[in-house]
């Protein structure tokens, strides 16, 4: 470190490492649960690979229900209420100030870490240096997640981690290479197109590589499918995709201008009126280095659905491994292999092995090549960091090691994310205290389903209350008690068959290809947009606690302070749904 440049110090109980999805949620987690939190961000923006500097879709769980909730859906159903044209600038928006908004998250911005200190096994602080103040900031703490994607605690620290694909022997996975190997998937540098009015003409830049309809077979799909995002404009594979990167991006770049060449320029993709809109010159990456923990998660669990008894947070997406050559091979350019949806992913392979305060989330987790096939896409990478916020929060409180909360508090660590709008398969959210022996009624009727202890249809199980609009669920408790939080678990219509055009992508944040009738999309219309929630007095009389007005996230988490016999809930409107839905009330 230069020390004749300026220096800042922080002190705080949770440092994480990587702005992506996957780090803002675990800084998140950890700062809604008390936690002072400093985030590191080596770019501009929060977001990774999903960010409007490289323009990856958020992809998760295969299946219905299987969309991912806490933090993730409370980002996605703010980007749905605020982007109904999914624009990437209003995107990195969303992101930016769900960071902001927690008091306390301290952001560094522009950040790089390349320093840092261990002692006894553990990380004492880390250096960064930030481009846009020419300043070192160095962080103290008693946590440390590395989010970053491609582990730079790891070779700083000492932390042991892996790179590469195993051998099919050494965890006995069908789809592994015979031989270990140092291959990896590769980078892509995405572009976008856009519909005009009238006819555009592109020029390559001559240095842009010409491809030929057999070289394209099987990838490009068509400027109007909505399936097409340019994801196989990929190579790197067969190199170091860290320390080869920006060589790996020199090559990306005629690719991604030559492709856009043959589809402007062929004649063979109706592309007359359609123009270069944007080309990323930062790749996307899809595979570095893997930390080592507890629990290396493998084929074989995946494909067995991670029954793990410490499931934190799960997955869903195939094992769609990727052809090293990238867009240079003429086999199939990726192959889905099978897996469940959904499938879950354990505790100890979240933390370091070797380094006793080191947590680790996304891409980077301890799982093997084949696994990270499955459990690398973003969505999923968002709900492990929401994991790993939560148990730093816990080791903090009880001054346990990552490790000692799997010992000692993995109960506790479950029952907060499940109570946190995280779904564990396997896994039953326990009633509080008071709901477990109130009397819950909808017009006299048995109404306990709001308290079964899953958020969502499983199945044929529908694990909800249904009413109307201007019906109503009354909570009497067993006795007057003092409350002090109502959160209340609506239907934000997580198969996303109510917002919008069915030709959309439903499940996406943002599209690749923008046509001039691009439809809107808009909030799930079976979410409740307005409630009014009323206490039960001792004698019996109902009055004002809250009214609910233009709601569109699913989870509505009122503070109160007041003493009361029960409680009523009754929807007032919805976004367009005549049913109402509500999966879960918890009061405390």
């Amino acid at each position: 470190m230069n020390t004749k440049l300026r220096n800042i110090t922080h002190n705080c109980d949770f440092c994480v490492v990587g702005g992506g999805l996957a780090g803002m949620c675990a800084a998140i987690a950890a700062a809604r649960h008390g936690l002072k939190v400093v985030l590191i961000q080596d770019r501009p923006m929060f977001g990774g690979n999903t960010s409007s500097e490289i323009r990856m879709w958020v992809c998760g769980a295969h299946g219905d229900n299987n969309r991912e909730t806490g933090i993730m859906e409370e980002i996605s159903l703010e980007n749905l209420h605020r982007n109904p044209y999914r624009n990437f600038p209003v995107w990195d928006s969303v992101l930016f100030e769900m960071v902001k908004n927690e008091e306390n998250i301290t952001a560094l911005l522009n950040c790089t870490c390349n320093d840092c200190e261990v002692e006894d096994d553990g990380i004492k602080n880390i250096v960064t240096w930030q481009m846009t103040t020419q300043t070192f900031h160095i962080v103290f703490a008693k946590y440390f997640a590395d989010c970053s994607g491609d582990s730079i605690l790891a070779p700083l620290t000492g932390a042991e981690y892996s790179m590469g694909r195993e051998e099919r022997s050494r965890y006995d996975e069908s789809i592994a290479p015979v031989a270990a190997d140092k291959k990896t998937m590769g980078n892509t540098c995405l572009i976008q197109a856009r519909e005009t009015p009238s006819k555009r003409d592109f020029i390559p830049p001559n240095w842009a590589y010409k491809f030929t309809e057999e070289e394209l077979k099987n990838r490009f799909s068509g400027l109007r499918d909505p399936e097409e995002n340019y994801w196989y404009l990929e190579i790197g594979g067969t190199r170091d995709t860290i320390h080869d990167a920006e060589e790996i991006r020199d090559e990306l770049l005629p690719i991604a201008y030559g492709i856009w060449d043959y589809i402007k320029n062929s004649g063979k993709c109706d592309a007359d009126n359609w123009e270069l809109d944007w080309v990323g010159y930062l790749p996307g990456k899809r595979e570095s280095r893997r930390y080592i923990g507890d629990y290396v998660m493998n084929q074989r669990d995946i494909a067995g659905g991670g029954k793990f008894d410490d499931v934190v947070a799960f997955g869903g997406w195939s094992m769609d491994d990727h052809h090293p050559d990238g867009i240079r091979t003429r086999e199939p350019a990726n192959i889905f292999h099978p897996a469940p949806s959904p499938f879950g992913i354990p505790y100890r392979s979240l933390y370091s092995r070797n380094i006793n305060n080191l947590f680790f989330a996304g891409r980077n987790i301890s799982v093997t090549h084949s696994a990270m096939s499955a459990t690398r896409v973003m969505a999923t990478c968002a709900t492990i960091g929401q994991a790993v916020g939560t148990a730093a929060w816990i080791a903090k409180d009880f001054a346990l090691t990552p490790r000692g909360v799997y010992e000692q508090k993995l109960k506790l660590l479950q029952q907060t994310l499940m109570e946190d709008d995280c779904y564990l398969p396997g896994c039953r959210k326990e009633a509080s205290a008071i709901m477990k022996t109130a009397e819950i009624t909808t017009d006299g009727k048995d109404a306990s389903a709001i308290i079964n202890g899953f958020d969502r249809k499983i199945g044929e199980n529908e694990n909800c209350w249904t009413g109307k609009v201007g019906n109503s669920i009354q909570i009497k408790f067993a006795k007057e008690e003092c409350i002090t939080e109502i959160a209340i678990t609506l239907d934000s219509d997580l198969n996303r068959t109510t917002i919008g055009d069915e030709t959309s992508i439903k499940n996406k944040n943002t599209v690749s290809n923008i046509p001039l009738d691009l439809k809107p999309v808009h909030t799930p219309t079976t979410l409740v947009k307005e409630m009014k929630i009323e206490y039960i007095t001792s004698d019996g009389e109902t009055k004002e606690l809250a009214v609910v007005s233009d709601n569109y996230q699913r989870v509505v988490s009122l503070k109160v302070n007041q003493s009361c016999c029960g409680i009523k809930i009754t929807p007032l409107s919805t976004h367009g749904c005549e049913e109402v839905r509500i999966f879960s009330v918890t009061i405390k």
